[in-house]
């Protein structure tokens, strides 16, 4: 895999320095610190798909607990405020990728853990939103995840700009800063969601539900991979009841969905926008046919294996 892809050097002018698997995971230990420590307020651009968008962030660190606000600048004025990394309101649609975690904590960043699957390294040095930056690059060991380079600042180890990419090292995504303010820390004012964001009522993941999550397994899962959180629910609206399952290697993650068909024609489908894939299986059980969904940020081959893995039972998954 080639971990730097032109695009990324004719935009960010890095320059070589030795690699050091141990200072990467040095600069990765600082970074997980930095978003629960670091407060700041921004404006940065995310790219997926050939798709641009820009947003304002206001995050705060205040007593134990993490505050943040998205704004999404273009077009009609969308936003999401979150707590501890868990969706509180919701305005519009948020870009694809910004406010998907609504029930999910932010995830805590395992260096030692990754090293096993990913190879890391710090491959030089760049200058991102007017502050200088460490680029380190994670490179996965095998064909079942992708790829990530993160320009960490200097100061603080927060993330400059993050840059997803795949087996052949083509760009899937980009977050990048254009401005970064870490010396003010954002007010009460620039965290309060307009009259617009929605509250976001959540299931309890504990509601016990006949064929609960714990019925389903993988006999597959990609290697360091383990299931993070699991639920059931149903929906307000058809009364179906939803299974999920969503893992995670410390870094990457995806999401398996469980309904009853009812008889219901619907297609099985496999699509892919920017790094996300959605995959999805017809699958014969005695209560029925189910429909399983796999979605993540995964390469489709993976999504389509653990796909064909969904088995009904609590049986460990294989690795």
């Amino acid at each position: 895999m080639r971990a730097i892809p032109l695009l990324a050097l004719l935009l960010s002018g890095w320059s070589a320095v030795p690699a050091h698997a141990e200072e990467a995971q040095d600069w990765l230990t600082r970074l997980g610190r930095a978003e629960q420590q670091q407060s700041f307020q921004g404006t940065f651009i995310y790219e997926r798909n050939g798709s641009f968008s820009t947003h304002d962030i206001w995050h705060r660190v205040q007593n134990g607990q993490v505050r943040e606000r998205l704004l999404q600048l273009d077009g009609s004025a969308q936003e999401v405020v979150r707590v501890d990394g868990r969706t509180q309101c919701v305005s519009g649609t948020l870009v694809a990728g910004l406010g998907d975690s609504s029930g999910s904590p932010a995830r805590a960043l395992d260096p030692p853990k990754l090293k096993a699957f990913y190879d890391l390294a710090v491959i030089g040095k760049s200058r991102v939103a007017g502050r200088n930056a460490v680029i380190v690059t994670l490179t996965p060991r095998d064909p079942y995840r992708y790829g990530f380079e993160l320009h960490l600042d200097r100061e603080t180890a927060l993330p400059l700009k993050s840059l997803l990419l795949n087996d052949k090292g083509q760009l899937l995504e980009r977050f990048q800063f254009t401005q970064l303010n870490t010396s003010d820390v954002p007010g009460e004012r620039q965290l309060q969601p307009s009259n617009d964001c929605k509250p976001v009522v959540l299931a309890s993941n504990n509601t016990p539900q006949d064929g609960g999550a714990q019925a389903w397994h993988l006999d597959w899962l990609p290697p360091g991979f383990q299931l993070s959180r699991s639920s059931v629910r149903k929906d307000a609206q058809t009364h179906v009841v939803v299974n999920s399952l969503m893992y995670e290697d410390g870094l990457a993650r995806f999401s398996v969905f469980l309904e009853p068909l009812d008889d219901a024609t619907v297609n099985e489908t496999r699509v892919q926008l920017g790094p996300t894939v959605a995959v999805s299986r017809r699958l014969d059980t005695p209560e029925g046919q189910m429909m399983a969904t796999v979605v993540g940020e995964i390469p489709i081959g993976t999504a389509e294996r653990i796909a064909l893995s969904v088995r009904s039972g609590a049986t460990p998954s294989k690795q």
